[in-house]
């Protein structure tokens, strides 16, 4: 057994398949991948790592099952996709993943070549484990793999008070013992409407506000640390600095996926063609907000541009505006979701959506419509230029536009009275 001192959950004990799968280069590798990927620019402290992540994931998992009196191999399953869940992960985290994806087809929890060969691989036929049933489990499939990837996971419980702690932001606080002691199995209503088999994964009677805490501590991290505008404008610049060396380099997309941010930021440092957006990185001298726009005020074909669509009004942007085409970065984030607010609970018996439950979902619905922003980025001097010259490509209202994003003010409560 590994005993580990944890920010977090203090004493962390490993044991049994996990303990043997810490020293693989795959797990390993994740302590050179951090987890809040640039948001270490807007909070400095935010450098934990998606291995102490794992770690934590681990941990929950193993509380769950001891509290759903789960074990023998089915824990050890489970046990083992905990440790392995990120090992997909490419640099810098989720920020590369959609262009990775673009480019060979995977997301991060398609790890069924990755847990097959090599040490990991040798470690799971080790302790009779499948590979592949495991690799089903990170992406989601099988009974009890709604404990590592599903609406009430252990993945985000840890990721969020982890988050909370290493960037000094309190809203991510939740109990997480009282959400392992909670969780049950229940078998699941042919009704249900979710095509699939098999007991589901529910909180207990009494625990609307344990499901709604997930919920609100997601809200409020979502706008201060995951969708910061600093945050989003270094990722944005990452992404195209990766996107140019793939296109310039005998880098491959599937061996872009497989190195840590180390790793990453030696390559475009290395190219020509991506050095000046390293530099920027490297020294924060980032592009500023030419247009910060809410849902509203954007138009339906902007929302639902595809990647190619995007990079022509990226060019077109520019040209407008007269500057090149690499000093534009159009920024159009997903359409604003909320699983958790699938999550089921037990209400008098009955197994209820979490959303049909608890008011407060269809609130926080309204304020992540409220939080997202469309992003027009560019060097300083050319803001003012590319920000007309965007609203006018992409037919946004100017007088729609957030002018200027408002840092930290000070209050008094009776402001809300």
């Amino acid at each position: 057994m590994i005993t580990v001192k944890d920010t977090v959950h203090d004493h962390i004990e490993i044991d049994g398949v996990a303990a043997a799968l810490i020293d693989t280069p795959a797990v390993q590798r994740l302590r050179h991948v951090k987890q809040l990927g640039t948001v270490q620019l807007v909070y400095p402290s935010a450098n934990h790592t998606r291995f102490e992540h794992s770690l934590g994931v681990y941990h929950l998992a193993s509380r769950a099952l001891g509290h759903l009196g789960i074990g023998g191999k089915r824990a050890e399953r489970i046990e083992a996709a905990a440790m392995l869940h990120d090992v997909g992960h490419g640099p810098f985290s989720h920020n590369l993943e959609s262009l990775t994806h673009r480019r060979t087809g995977k997301y991060h929890d398609d790890v069924a070549e990755l847990l097959a060969t090599g040490a990991v691989g040798d470690v799971l036929r080790d302790h009779d484990l499948d590979p592949d049933r495991i690799a089903g489990i990170v992406a989601g499939e099988g009974v009890y793999a709604g404990l590592v990837s599903g609406e009430l996971d252990v993945d985000r419980m840890d990721y969020l008070v982890r988050d909370a702690y290493h960037t000094g932001v309190p809203y991510g606080t939740i109990d997480t013992e009282r959400f392992v002691r909670e969780l049950t199995f229940v078998e699941r209503d042919e009704a249900d409407g979710s095509g699939r088999d098999g007991p589901e994964l529910v909180l207990d009677e009494g625990n609307v506000q344990t499901a709604e805490s997930l919920l609100l501590a997601r809200a409020l991290m979502n706008p201060v640390v995951y969708t910061h505008h600093v945050a989003r404008i270094s990722k944005a610049m990452l992404r195209r600095a990766a996107s140019e060396l793939l296109d310039a380099t005998a880098t491959t997309a599937a061996e872009l996926r497989r190195m840590d941010d180390h790793d990453f930021l030696a390559a475009i440092r290395d190219c020509r063609t991506t050095e000046e957006l390293s530099r920027r990185y490297d020294e924060r001298d980032l592009y500023k907000l030419a247009v910060w726009a809410e849902y509203d005020d954007v138009p339906d074909r902007v929302h639902e541009a595809d990647h190619e669509t995007e990079v022509a009004l990226e060019r077109e942007i520019a040209a407008e505006a007269g500057v090149d085409r690499e000093h534009v970065i159009l920024d159009v984030p997903a359409e604003p979701t909320m699983r958790e607010s699938t999550a089921r609970v037990t209400v008098n018996g009955e197994i209820r959506r979490l959303e049909r439950q608890s008011p407060l979902v269809s609130a926080l619905r309204t304020a992540q419509r409220n939080q997202w922003r469309l992003g027009v980025y560019a060097p300083a001097p050319a803001t003012d230029r590319v920000g007309r010259a965007a609203a006018d490509v992409l037919g946004l209202d100017p007088d729609g536009l957030v002018s200027e994003v408002r840092g930290a003010v000070p209050t008094t409560l009776d402001e809300f009275e």
